[in-house]
Order: structure tokens, then C-alpha cells, then sequence
């Protein structure tokens, strides 16, 4: 039973609107249609598929959600138990201009085993996003740490 994509995670979050707004701005997602669950939800999308969740979160949380979702933790900054969502992307130079433009803070690392180029930045809820790029696109670029170069554990 191999895994062959994220399907979405779900953010729960003091602020939906800054949340969307970031994903849609930052990421280039978009808002989406999403089923009526009778508490906030956002849906945003890639392509055709929804991918990140966005829902309220804290002590406040509505009854109807506690009932759907549940409620592990209120929460509504910091990764948790989960360290990072990872997305496999591709226009690298094309996000690094992006990002710099948006004043947008990330760290650059490279696999060197599986040729991956990696981008670290943080949401607005201090969740770690991961961008994967082909190394191939990669040409020229010095990443600030590179897997290789670390020492053995």
C-alpha cells in the first residue's frame, strides 16, 4: 500500500483569512469549494486538488468541529507533533525571486543523495513548510547546508 501524494493536512488557527491569505499569496494556491461542515473551514487548492485545510482553532473552537475533527490540542501556533509538510514543486529560481520579494524568510539545503533542492520556510502559525525542487534546477546555486556535509550522527 504505497503512498503516492499528500492529499491536505489541516491548520487550525487563530486568524483564518491571514492563514489563506498567506498559502494563497506566498504558495500561489487558491480558494476552493469546500463541503458545508456547519463550523469555518477554507479549502485551498492546487490544481484541482484541495491540499491544505484551514480551520478555526484555540479554546474557542465550535462544538460542531470538536464532534466532525476532534480536538487533539488547542493550539493554534507551532508544529507540534507534526515538523513539516512537504510539497515536490518545480521553478526554483521562480520561488527564490518570489519569496524574496515578498520578504518572506527561508533557508535553502540540498540532498545530496536524492538531488533535491529544498527551500524551509515557516506559515504564519510557525508550521515548517518544505519545498522540493528537482536538483537539475538547481545550477549555480549554493544552498546554506548541504545533507552531505553534515557529520555522522
Amino acid at each position: 500500500m504505497p503512498l503516492s501524494h499528500i492529499e491536505h493536512y489541516l491548520v487550525q488557527t487563530d486568524d483564518i483569512a491571514r492563514t489563506r491569505d498567506w498559502y494563497v499569496g506566498v504558495l500561489g494556491m487558491r480558494q476552493g469549494p469546500n463541503p458545508d461542515f456547519k463550523f469555518p473551514v477554507v479549502w485551498l487548492y492546487l490544481g484541482d486538488r484541495d491540499v491544505v485545510h484551514v480551520t478555526q482553532g484555540g479554546a474557542g473552537v465550535s462544538e460542531n468541529r470538536k464532534r466532525y475533527v476532534g480536538q487533539q490540542s488547542t493550539d493554534t501556533r507551532g508544529s507540534g507533533a507534526l515538523d513539516h509538510i512537504a510539497f515536490r514543486c518545480s521553478g526554483l529560481r521562480e520561488m527564490l525571486a518570489h519569496l524574496r520579494g515578498l520578504g518572506v524568510p527561508f533557508r535553502e539545503r540540498q540532498v545530496s543523495d536524492q538531488g533535491l533542492y529544498q527551500l524551509f520556510l515557516m506559515d504564519p502559525n510557525d508550521i515548517k513548510i518544505e519545498l522540493n525542487f528537482p536538483a537539475a534546477e538547481a545550477g549555480g546555486l549554493q544552498p546554506e547546508l548541504r545533507a552531505s556535509d553534515l557529520g555522522a550522527a
